[in-house]
């Protein structure tokens, strides 16, 4: 053992999704008298929300990255493949582990950790799992689980004295009922429900990033973002329309709006939504565009309908007849 382990104060830097098991295993080495500081990642597919609140209300340290352009790259070709959907839980967990042990060898943390639990997802978190993630991060050894480190192997942290091993947890399985208990000793009452917060599992958001990375061929960051908002349609292999669904959601489109990359089309004077067109836009592809946004008002189907459109600095009106509502369903890349 490195006899300077031994007197001066242990730290950690764990892995933060905001969620209880996040949250416990930081406190449960806290508890122990480790330094103990949090990483969260961001990309369009999750972002650190929740991580910054679980700081705010345990006082521990937040570093927040955006890892975007290495994660899609990851995206292109995940060696341990995809989820049901679009998730490559196995290869994310190793690429953000594989980053955190960057930033704890820059900034001299002694170990990393993460909430991860044995058992509590089949098929990301089992022995096999967990071995692949250690093994492909680069930080092998290094990888801590406090709430489950008496069912798994022992790590190199442990071997080395940084952690007494006795004093960790042996949760196994899918009850929650330890967590809950951990939580009420440590007063932890408010935290997300264990649902998950990635996108990626998502099988309407995964839908319509496959057709942005394989039928438009874009890893553009604003386009991935759009993703998360409004009805999408496919209306040719270059030419994608995205229409609110509500106020809301065509504030949030409005804020990813750029004039030199989308057509803006609206009702000229009703109410309605806001939609963007973008890629290779034939006049076809404008009044196609048109009519699926004058569906979406309240335009009478069979009567002309004034749409306005914002093309740069230009704007004009078309019109065009109010089809009835749903007629273009089929050009919808996901109803998710």
């Amino acid at each position: 053992m490195n006899q300077d382990k031994t007197t001066r104060q242990i730290r950690a830097l764990g892995l933060c999704s905001g969620g209880l098991d996040s949250i416990l295993s930081a406190l449960v080495l806290r508890d122990l008298g480790i330094d103990v500081s949090w990483v969260s990642f961001e990309t369009p597919f999750f972002n650190a929300g929740a991580a910054k609140k679980a700081s705010q209300q345990t006082g521990i340290p937040l570093i927040v990255k955006d890892i975007t352009p290495i994660y899609m790259e990851m995206m292109r070709a995940p060696k341990a493949g995809f989820g049901k959907n679009m998730n490559p839980c196995m290869d994310c967990h190793a690429m953000m582990f594989a980053q955190a042990g960057e930033i704890m060898k820059a900034q001299g943390f002694d170990f990393l950790f993460s909430g991860e639990v044995m058992g509590q997802r089949p098929k990301s978190q089992n022995k096999n799992a967990l071995r692949y993630v250690e093994k492909n991060s680069g930080m092998d050894g290094y990888i801590l689980r406090p709430l489950s480190a008496k069912v798994l192997p022992e790590t190199q942290v442990e071997k080395e004295g940084l952690v007494d091993r006795e004093q960790l947890l042996d949760i196994n399985g899918r009850s929650r009922k330890v967590q809950m208990a951990l939580a009420e000793k440590f007063g932890v009452t408010d935290y997300p429900s264990p649902a998950g917060g990635c996108l990626l599992t998502d099988k309407g958001f995964s839908d319509r990033l496959k057709d942005l990375l394989y039928v438009q061929k874009t890893e553009d960051a604003r386009q991935l973002h759009l993703l998360k908002s409004g009805r999408h349609f496919r209306l040719s292999e270059g030419c994608k329309l995205i229409v609110g669904k509500n106020r809301g959601d065509n504030k949030r489109i409005m804020t990813l709006y750029d004039p030199d990359v989308h057509i803006r089309l609206r009702h000229a004077n009703m109410p309605g939504p806001d939609a963007l067109l973008s890629g290779t836009i034939t006049e076809e592809d404008l009044m196609t565009a048109a009519r699926i946004t004058a569906s979406y008002t309240k335009a009478k189907p069979g009567e002309t309908a004034q749409v306005r459109i914002y093309h740069g600095e230009r704007t004009r009106d078309i019109e065009v007849i109010a089809p009835k509502g749903g007629a273009f369903s089929d050009l919808l890349i996901s109803k998710g």
